[in-house]
């Protein structure tokens, strides 16, 4: 690959359509191979209709409990579902457990339908934001040590603390999404990194710039913020349609596949965009067999 920077390589996996046994085969065995992330999603169902699904937080702790190098995050916790004193609270407990390899991503939340079947009022886009930064800034205070009070539309807190405090000083916490008028800007204001799933690059490169011009007109190095798309993963294109659903060929832009170096090529146009990371996204039959086609034919060529 032409650019030298360094690309990192995560994995991102779902929690639906699967059992904790499978999961933990796939987190135990990424974190032997020289993959430095894996991560959860947050929904109460498959995003596409019924069946099994685990929840968030709880996943996010098994994660960080059966893995001793990676890093673990959830791309990203809901602050529709879920207060600034559980999500402080749950990603210290993650730190601890994991030694200190914590990582809290937040979003404002997108899916209507499961916003109301679960009893959650679905909010106007910008309340949404304005509610997901509210949240963020109440979980940063509480993460960092402080005595936080805030009373707004969205958070109410009265000299409240987090104890004990996480294992790192500083625990990452990025916010995901690509809304290029509200959230895209407040992730270079605030966040520690940044997440999109499933963007061109195209789309990445324009969205990644929003980003980077947010972060320097408040006085931020945007270099501080790192930068990370989720991409899938399909080696054969005729898997294509079972593994990625009606959608597949909407989202094969960003879907990972075919030879090695067809996947290189792929990868040196995201990092060319300005990614700092790149999250397999992976999609139930969780499959080892494709991770460790990725692991050797792939990840030498990018050390």
């Amino acid at each position: 690959m032409s650019d030298t920077r360094p690309l990192r390589i995560g994995v991102h996996t779902p929690l639906h359509h699967s059992t904790i046994d499978t999961l933990r085969a796939v987190w135990t065995r990424v974190d032997e191979l020289p993959f430095d992330w894996i991560s959860v999603w947050d929904h109460f169902r498959p995003v596409d209709g019924d069946g099994d699904n685990f929840d968030a937080v709880v996943a996010h702790a098994a994660l960080a409990a059966c893995t001793s190098r990676v890093q673990v995050g959830c791309l990203v916790y809901c602050v529709g579902y879920r207060t600034p004193a559980l999500l402080a609270s749950a990603a210290t407990a993650i730190d601890h457990v994991s030694a200190g390899r914590a990582v809290i991503g937040l979003g404002a939340g997108y899916l209507e339908s499961e916003y109301l079947a679960y009893g959650y009022d679905f909010e106007p886009p910008p309340t949404r934001v304005d509610r997901l930064a509210s949240t963020f800034t109440s979980v940063r205070a509480l993460l960092d040590g402080e005595r936080v009070t805030r009373h707004d539309q969205f958070v109410h807190l009265d000299d409240a603390t987090t104890r004990p405090l996480p294992q790192q000083r500083h625990l990452p916490m990025w916010i995901g999404g690509g809304g290029e008028r509200r959230t895209l800007p407040l992730a270079g204001r605030v966040a520690d990194g940044w997440n999109i799933p499933m963007a061109t690059v195209a789309d990445f490169t324009r969205k990644n710039d929003i980003v980077t011009e947010s972060a320097e007109r408040c006085g931020r190095n945007p270099g501080e913020i790192e930068r990370s798309v989720n991409l899938g993963l399909c080696w054969n294109d005729d898997d294509l349609p079972e593994r990625f659903g009606p959608r597949w060929e909407q989202l094969r832009p960003s879907i990972l596949g075919g030879s090695a170096d067809r996947v290189l090529d792929q990868l040196d146009a995201y990092r060319r965009a300005g990614a700092d990371r790149v999250m397999l996204s992976l999609r139930p039959p969780l499959l080892l067999d494709d991770i460790e086609r990725f692991a050797s034919d792939v990840l030498p060529s990018l050390r």
